[in-house]
């Protein structure tokens, strides 16, 4: 049976005192809270600022091809996909008891997460949104 997760900064350093889990106990609370403002940031951008309705391939288009959008959808990527991919290994620990399958599952899922991380990634930042060549709200 699996040891309680800790609640508090103390208690999390008398536990993880030795090793890196330390380190993924506090990104976890700081990358949630992050996470938060960065979602709603998001959802007031494509859904209050503008009629959702009216979001289409122009749209997205030349909202990508803006660097800050880049920047703050990178940051939106990379938190959440290391945020919920720790929050699954944690769920792997606690469920799957012999060790060579958890072992075999992580690997599986690692990978995944890396390869969905980069195609995210490369979607943003090698496409050239620019060659569209539509103005923001344009016909």
């Amino acid at each position: 049976m699996a040891l309680p997760r800790p609640k508090t900064l103390r208690q999390a350093r008398a536990a993880y005192s030795a090793n890196s889990e330390l380190a993924w106990w506090v990104f976890m609370r700081v990358s949630g809270l992050v996470l938060v403002f960065l979602t709603f940031g998001h959802l007031f951008m494509t859904n209050i600022q503008v009629n959702a309705g009216e979001i289409d391939w122009r749209f997205v288009a030349s909202r990508l091809d803006t660097p800050w959008i880049k920047v703050y959808n990178t940051f939106l990527l990379v938190l959440a996909m290391l945020h919920a991919a720790n929050g699954v290994r944690y769920s792997i620990d606690d469920y799957l008891g012999k060790s060579s399958w958890r072992f075999a599952v992580k690997v599986i899922f690692y990978s995944m997460t890396v390869a969905v991380m980069l195609f995210g990634l490369i979607s943003l930042w090698a496409i050239d949104y620019g060659r569209f060549n539509v103005p923001l709200g344009g016909a």
